[in-house]
Order: structure tokens, then C-alpha cells, then sequence
């Protein structure tokens, strides 16, 4: 039969062909290293009867689970991976976009995604929307696997809907081809064009090719060509990395090369990334190293590529060497390694260097890391990507991930221990300037991109100033600090700080009832116009900046004074970012616009992955009696000490460290849902005094729904997300089920064994724009787990405890709300940055019936 024309883009630089072999410079240093810490190169293992090896391994090895699962996802979920791929698209579908797989194999998995998304194409064209771009080492295998592709159904499926064609490389330079711009503005390599600077080389097989036609052809046979010189407009990039490969990268390395995607922020550009789960040793070693020895002839294999690449394939004498694969716990990750049955000696043809080997030395040639869910999380920060979505197979073995760039994301907060040339480092030390730019950005994405101007002028919420006010009340409150700090003039101009020094908290039951605050115009035309307040936000940023500047120069010594007002600083535009956000919540819909640069949500996609999530085996947990700790040392009184780096501040009611004894009691793994109250005020709630329908809520057409930043959400859809609502909604709802709110130190002693934290995927720091269902008291890692993107609630009180000093940076943050109205919160919601939410000592407080703040509860339970 007759087979489309194969496109491959030898996309070598011409400099990379003139240079030496890289891979003989490698194999070298690997086997120049002392006895036990020898090592030859990876990429040995992929040379075209690698490939097909590897291939036998997905065929004849089901020990090998990583392939079968991986398919199981994709025969299951392709169509819905592709959904979400292009969720940020048009409504009229995939236009131009590129799709480029790196280390495609023989495509038999990828075929899958293909015939998906050519199902996502309406109807064929002469130019085909959506093209397809295989990135592989062996050209011939590239050209194989592709003609076998349009031979296929499959290929007459994607005809005038998707292109195929391909890439022949190392992931580098397919990298690097495509950060150029290589790909950009062009719908198949026919259109490649052929100008100056670097060359590229296609080559075109008719269709009557076989798949080892093109073997014999020079590089100039094919036609030159050239990245553009200028890269065109925003292409849609969609890269795919299956088959657990990111595993063979180092820990650490592997948060470099996805960093070094060329995924643009906030465009919509995605990533898809098959990850390999941190399963029992024993089922990892059975899968590297079956019983019918497949593995192990593709990984000696790697021998006979070793001695060619040195001059002579019979180099290393199999029978002198064993494969041998072992998984190590303590570092998550399966060891591939060659072992020397002997003493032996190995000579370079081409050097006549000796290499000797004792008996039973071994020599690593492959690691293939696997991955808990902090370690994801952790992957994912480290390299600036978001979780979209996330599929796993029946056995919960592997995941494939879809993720994307967004315009922000913020760093796990670690600690840094002392080196030789840096102190130690606390996370809650002074900001860095990085966690400034995340928090501008997240700031502006806020202000300049959810409120139209039409809503400027408007309150979301009657207890709060208009928006306006929040767009100059940042810059302000910092304007006066550095300059109270730093002994220097107000920013121009100088009367915002009588406007927008202070907001208002009124008394909810007295709204006449506030704190002092700033007076601020009453008609519109009186206030200062946006653009004006954004350029003095701009003058502010930039006093942050060169006070950063000159700690750095040493022309300003750091103190802990100083440090202290960018703390504060900075934690209070975080905590006002989620003022904002909850106020705007309540016109999201209706004004309110989406957050941009981030992927929206595809609400049935999501609800199916979390109506399957496990349910923990008890409703409940006892804990107690315990003696925990509360709080930390952090007096301004010591301020003027360059101490600072290992320090870890906090606001004034977070200081002294204290002891508090929890007595025994149960208290529920999750959070009380939306569900469940609905239920609840379906059935008894309605008629209860204190039970007010929650304002995170909204009837429409005689439908509840529940309210996100994409506008109202089914119930159906978020019944299971944790409600949030009032202290005395959630107190009620309690109380009728026999039980009550927790103290704070009872929650805190809960959320000190069970909460993972940002680094181990909790819902904070923007990785959603909306609630999930929590995830504690699941099957894996003791229960420890996230309560889906919400503050909780406690039954204490916000008043003066022993120790307690007022601060005189800010003496009014704690003071003004020792009312007795107050109630404590601790934990940190999706919109709250992580350097709050993983401060264990960080405690908030909203008054007990204000409706508004995303703050939910879970039930305890005397014991």
C-alpha cells in the first residue's frame, strides 16, 4: 500500500556535526571514575535496536506495568486529555497549533492521542489545523514508525486533520529548534524556509518508500533550512513526554529540563508528562528485570553501543558482564547496572587508555526515579509548571499529568541550611525579591485582569470600600513604611496616604461600629484616576527594588527592622490579594472577569476525577492527649540585630512560643462539604435561627449553585468541596451532628500530623482558583493529605494570650479586633501564597457571623 510522503527535519546544528562526538567524551569520564562509582551514558540504550527492544519490553514484558497503564489512561481519557488541552483555545478549535513528542518510540501510545485529537478537529482541510512533530535520536526508526502510521486507520483518521512528521535529535536540540522559533507560523516542514545562520536538513520520502530507504542518504541530499528569523505570533504549543522518561533525569535535573520547556507563561500551552509513582520495590524490580530476560537484552545492548562508539561494538565481551537491577527506597528510584564477572581490563582502540575492573564491580547505566506525590508537587514548583488535570490508571500505579505555565507560581518555602559562602536561611525569613515579583504578578493579575473598569467603582460586598480603593491601598500602606523605615519622602503623590492608608472591618451586626481608617472620597469623580494610581504603584515597586539593590551592594546593612517591614509588607498584599478575591467571588459571573494565563477548569472532567477519589476508611481519627506548641519567638524588641536570614518572623499575635496541653478527642478527617450543608439546610437548616444560606452560594432559575472565579458551578459538580461559610453556620451544622468547632490547638495538633503542606500538593499558592475535595485520611502516606483549599475555623476566640506584645510597627493588626466578635482561624485557602499557609504560627480571624472570608470547618468530637 501506497504510504503518505514522511517528512524528517534533521534538526542537528551543522556546528553540533563538525564538533566530536559527544557520547565517546561521555562514555570516557563515566569509565574513568574509581571502582564503584563507574558510569556509561543513558542515551547508549536508544540506538535504533534499542528502540525496537524497548518496544519488545512494552509487547512481551507485562511485568513492565508502566506501558499498559499508561495506555489504559490514554485508551480511557484521550479525549478528554485533549479537552483540556484545549480549554484555552477558541471555540471553533484547535487552530495552527503544534503538538512536538519528545522521544516518540514507535508511537503506539502517541496514536492513541492522535486519533483524539483529530477527533477534535470538525471537518478536514487542505492545511491541516493540528501538526504533529516526532522528536527521536535514530532517523530511520523516526521514519518507520511514521510510514507505518499513515499505512494505518489511524492515518486516514487524521488525513486533513493532523499532519505527522518529524523531528530527528536530542531532546536539546529539538528544545532548542523549538525555542527559536523553528516551528513557529508554518503547518508542515513544507513550508521550512532556507536563509542564513544555523542549518537544518529535511529529508522527504515519496510514498513508496520502505522504512529504510533514507538510511543511505548524506546530509546533502536533503534541503537546508533555517529556524525564521523571527519567531511569528503566538503558535499554541502542546508538548508530550509519556513513558515515565523525566525518570532517567537526576532529581534536581529534572526540574531544570522542564523548566527549560519553551511553554509560554499564561498562553495556554501545555505540557503532557507521564509520571512513574513510587510503588512497592518489589513490583519496580519484577518490572525492570522479567522473567523472560527482555530487559535485560535491551539494557546489554548498551554494551555493544559502547564499544561502537569507541571503535569496536565486540569492546566489552557480554559474557564478561551481568545486568543487575535493584530499586532503592530511600531515594525512590530503580538502578540499572553492568557487573563485572571478572577482573578485566578495557582498552580504548582509539587512545589505548586502560579502564580495569574487578570482579563483581558494577557499572550504572540507567536510574529511572520514581515519584511520590511530594515529590511531583515539589517537581512541578521547582520548575515554575501547574497541575491542569491529572489521570492515573485503575490501579493507581501511574499518572499522567497535564500542566501548564501560568503567568505565576510561587516556590516551596525551604529551608537553606549554612554553606561555606551563605548563612542559613529560614523560609520565613526576609522576603526574597523573587516572592515580590510572584506577588506583583499575582497582584496584577487581580486588579488589571478580573475587574473591568465598569466595576472599579463598585462594592462586591457592602462591609468593604470599593475596588478602587484595594489598587491604591498596596502601593500606599508600603509607600509609608519604606519611608517611615528608610527616613525618606512620601512617593508622589503624597495625599494618597490619606486616602488609602487604612480599610474598614465594620462590626457586622453595627456597621457604624469600625476601627479608625482612612477617610475616602464618596463620589466617583473624587477619587484618583487608575492610571495615575498605577504609576505610583510602579514608584513604590521600584523603591522595594533598589532597597534590595542596596542590601545587596552593602550601602544599606540589613537588620531585622528592616526585614520586618518587608515582611509585613509583603504577607499583608498577600492577605488583602485574598480580600480582593473573595469580594470579587460574589460578582464572578456578573462582572467579575476569570483570572487570564491560566487554563480554566473543565468542570466535568474534574468532577469525574473526584467523584473516583478514596474515601478514608473511618469518618473520624482520635488524637490527644498531647502537649503541643503554639506560636514562636519573635520579639521587635530584638530588631535592631543583623541576625536575620535564619530568623523567622510573624505579626505580633503569633509571638511567644508557648506550650498548650490538648486533651483526647476525634475530629473528622475532611471538612464539613457543601453537600452535606446542603442537605442539611435542605432538611432542618432552613428553620434554624443561626442558619443563613451561605453567601459562597447563589439560587439561579430555583438552582443552587456554588460560586468560583468562572462563574457559578453546579452542585452537583462542587458537592464535594468544603464549604465555606460563617463560624455560626458551620457551629450549628455541628452542633446538630453531636459534635462542635475545634480549638485552635486541637486543629492545630490535627493539621501538624495530616496536613502535606504546599511541597506535598495542598490547594494554595493559585495552584486552582477554586476549591477540590480534600484529600486526609486516604490510603497512602499515614492519612496525610490537604482539606481542599480553605482556612478553618476554630472555637477559640481572638483575644490577648499570655506573652502577647503589641506591635509598634503596626499596633493596631491585632489590638483593633481583640473585640470579642473574632474567632481564630489557621490553615490558608487556594488564594493564600505559601509562605503564610506552611507558617504554622500564622493565625487569622474573621468575626463569627461574616459570611464572605473562604473560610470552612471540620467536626471534633469529645472523646
Amino acid at each position: 500500500m501506497a504510504s503518505k510522503a514522511v517528512q524528517i527535519l534533521d534538526i542537528h546544528s551543522r556546528a553540533a556535526n563538525l564538533a566530536a562526538h559527544p557520547i565517546r567524551d561521555q562514555i570516557i569520564e563515566g569509565l574513568s571514575q574509581p571502582a564503584g562509582q563507574k558510569w556509561l551514558p543513558t542515551m547508549l540504550l536508544y540506538d535504533e535496536h534499542g528502540l525496537r527492544l524497548y518496544d519488545a519490553i512494552t509487547t512481551d514484558a507485562p511485568e513492565y506495568y508502566l506501558f499498559p497503564a499508561e495506555e489504559q489512561i490514554l485508551k480511557n481519557k484521550a479525549d478528554d486529555i485533549v479537552k483540556a488541552m484545549h480549554t484555552a483555545a477558541s471555540n471553533e478549535g484547535p487552530v495552527d497549533e503544534v503538538v512536538v513528542e519528545l522521544g516518540a518510540g514507535a508511537l503506539r501510545k502517541t496514536s492513541l492521542v492522535l486519533r483524539a485529537l483529530s477527533r477534535s478537529v470538525s471537518k478536514p482541510s487542505d492545511t491541516p489545523p493540528i501538526n504533529y512533530y516526532a522528536l527521536d535520536l535514530e532517523q530511520r526508526e523516526l521514519e518507520r514508525t511514521l510510514i507505518e502510521l499513515n499505512q494505518s486507520t489511524i492515518g486516514a483518521e487524521m488525513k486533513g486533520k493532523v499532519s505527522a512528521n518529524g523531528l530527528c535529535g536530542t531532546y536539546d536540540d529539538g528544545l532548542k529548534f523549538i525555542a527559536e522559533g523553528g516551528l513557529e507560523g508554518r503547518s508542515s516542514l513544507e513550508r521550512l524556509e532556507s536563509k542564513i545562520t544555523e542549518t537544518y536538513t529535511v529529508q522527504r520520502l515519496g510514498r513508496d518508500a520502505s522504512p529504510d530507504s533514507g538510511s543511505s542518504r548524506s546530509r546533502s541530499d536533503g534541503t537546508e533550512v533555517t529556524p525564521p528569523s523571527t519567531p511569528g505570533a503566538h503558535q499554541p504549543l502542546h508538548i508530550l513526554f509519556l513513558g515515565s522518561s523525566l525518570g532517567n533525569f537526576t532529581r534536581g535535573e529534572d526540574a531544570g529540563f522542564l523548566k527549560s520547556l519553551p511553554l509560554r507563561p499564561g498562553s495556554g500551552d501545555t505540557l503532557l508528562l507521564g509520571l512513574d509513582h513510587a510503588n512497592e520495590g518489589s513490583q519496580i524490580e519484577l518490572a525492570y528485570n522479567d522473567p523472560k530476560g527482555v530487559t535485560r537484552n535491551f539494557i546489554m545492548n548498551g554494551l555493544t553501543c559502547a564499544g561502537r562508539a569507541l571503535g569496536d561494538e565486540h569492546l566489552f565481551d557480554e559474557d564478561k558482564w551481568e545486568y543487575v537491577g535493584r530499586y532503592n527506597e530511600e531515594l525512590r528510584r530503580h538502578e540499572a547496572y553492568y557487573k563485572s564477572t571478572c577482573d578485566q581490563t578495557i582498552v580504548d582502540p582509539a587512545t589505548k587508555a586502560h579502564f580495569p575492573f574487578v570482579k563483581d564491580e558494577v557499572v550504572r547505566v540507567e536510574v529511572s526515579n520514581k515519584f511520590s506525590e511530594r515529590d511531583a508537587y515539589a517537581l512541578f514548583a521547582d520548575a515554575g509548571l501547574r497541575p491542569v488535570h491529572r489521570w492515573m490508571d485503575s490501579a493507581s500505579q501511574y499518572s499522567l499529568w497535564l500542566l501548564e505555565r501560568p503567568k505565576f507560581t510561587f516556590s516551596i518555602p525551604k529551608s537553606l541550611p549554612q554553606t561555606e559562602t551563605s548563612v542559613a536561611r529560614s523560609p520565613f525569613s526576609l522576603p526574597t525579591l523573587e516572592e515580590w515579583q510572584n506577588m506583583w504578578a499575582a497582584w496584577d493579575v487581580i486588579t488589571r485582569d478580573m475587574i473591568p473598569a465598569s466595576m472599579l467603582f463598585q462594592k462586591p460586598i457592602d462591609l468593604r470600600h470599593i475596588c478602587l480603593f484595594y489598587c491604591g491601598h498596596i502601593p500606599t500602606f508600603l509607600s509609608i513604611h519604606l519611608s517611615r523605615l528608610l527616613k525618606e519622602p512620601d512617593t508622589e503623590p503624597v495625599e494618597f496616604k490619606y486616602i488609602f492608608e487604612r480599610g474598614i472591618d465594620p462590626i457586622v451586626d453595627d456597621p457604624t461600629q469600625c476601627h479608625p481608617h482612612s477617610e475616602v472620597p464618596q463620589r466617583d469623580e473624587d477619587w484618583p484616576a487608575l492610571p495615575t494610581i498605577l504609576q505610583f504603584q510602579t514608584c513604590v515597586r521600584e523603591r522595594v527594588m533598589n532597597l534590595y539593590r542596596d542590601i545587596e551592594s552593602g550601602k544599606v546593612t540589613l537588620t531585622r527592622k528592616i526585614a520586618r517591614v518587608l515582611f509585613m509588607t509583603h504577607e499583608h498584599e498577600a492577605f488583602h490579594a485574598e480580600t480582593l478575591l473573595y469580594m470579587l467571588l460574589q460578582r464572578a459571573g456578573t462582572g467579575t472577569l476569570p483570572p487570564g494565563g491560566f487554563i480554566p477548569p473543565v468542570w466535568d472532567v474534574l468532577a469525574e476525577s473526584w467523584n473516583n477519589h478514596p474515601v478514608p476508611a473511618s469518618e473520624t481519627v482520635t488524637l490527644g492527649p498531647e502537649d503541643i506548641t503554639l506560636g514562636h519567638d519573635d520579639d521587635e524588641a530584638d530588631d535592631d540585630s543583623t541576625d536575620v536570614l535564619g530568623h523567622s518572623f510573624g505579626w505580633d499575635n503569633e509571638h511567644p512560643q508557648r506550650k498548650v496541653h490538648v486533651g483526647k478527642f476525634k475530629i473528622e478527617w475532611r471538612p464539613i462539604t457543601n453537600g452535606e450543608f446542603y442537605d442539611f439546610y435542605n432538611d432542618k437548616g432552613k428553620g434554624l435561627n443561626k442558619v443563613h444560606f451561605p453567601k459562597s452560594w447563589v439560587e439561579l432559575d430555583g438552582e443552587v449553585f456554588v460560586r468560583s472565579m468562572y462563574g457559578p458551578v453546579p452542585m452537583k459538580i462542587a458537592r464535594n468541596w468544603p464549604l465555606v461559610t460563617s463560624y455560626d453556620n458551620l457551629s450549628t451544622y455541628a452542633s446538630v451532628k453531636g459534635g462542635r468547632i475545634p480549638t485552635e490547638p486541637e486543629l492545630r495538633l490535627f493539621l501538624d500530623k495530616f496536613e502535606c503542606g504546599y511541597e506535598g500538593g495542598a490547594n494554595v499558592g493559585f495552584r486552582n482558583w477554586h476549591p477540590v475535595p480534600a484529600t486526609m485520611g486516604g490510603p497512602k502516606d499515614e492519612g496525610k493529605g490537604h482539606n481542599g483549599g480553605v482556612w478553618e475555623w476554630t472555637s477559640t476566640v481572638f483575644e490577648q494570650h499570655e506573652g502577647f506584645i503589641q506591635s509598634k510597627l503596626y499596633p493596631g493588626y491585632s489590638t483593633d479586633f481583640f473585640d470579642t466578635h473574632h474567632q481564630i482561624v489557621i490553615g490558608g485557602s487556594y488564594a493564600t501564597i505559601p509562605r503564610l499557609s506552611d507558617r504554622r504560627t500564622v493565625r487569622n480571624y474573621y468575626q463569627h457571623n461574616y459570611p464572605y472570608a473562604w473560610v470552612g470547618a471540620r467536626i471534633a468530637y469529645d472523646a
